[in-house]
């Protein structure tokens, strides 16, 4: 099984992305499609844009939305045809979730990253 990784979308793009997935609800200001070398955007898969509205990427809302996010991934039915998707590519390459968020740490991308990591 190869590396499941996540990477802001502004980053150099490097072949050892392999799949290259945007997981944001929005598309990220200021990035060209050519740049992003997407192979698949999936909105669905994003976080409620009630949610990411509450969340605005505050610190300290961070855990709440972790919570909340978790609890739409649970409930979302695209979320097993996602998780089934990302599986199949992680046997024949890396996997990389593209977000836009400026914090690298505290981002639905983690968050996407750990549910899918928990689901293997």
């Amino acid at each position: 099984m190869y590396e499941l990784k996540i990477k802001r979308i502004y980053d150099e793009y490097e072949e050892s992305d392999g799949m290259r997935i945007l997981v944001d609800g929005l598309w990220p200001r200021g990035s060209s499609k050519e740049k992003a070398h997407l192979d698949l955007g999936d909105k669905e898969i994003s976080p409620t844009t009630t949610l990411r509205k509450a969340f605005n990427h505050e610190i300290d809302k961070y855990e709440d939305f972790r919570k909340q996010y978790r609890q739409e991934l649970a409930e979302n039915p695209h979320t097993q045809d996602f998780l089934k998707m990302v599986f199949n590519h992680l046997e024949k390459q890396p996997v990389t979730l593209l977000y836009g968020a400026k914090d690298r740490l505290h981002n639905q991308a983690v968050v996407l990253k750990e549910y899918i990591m928990e689901e293997m």
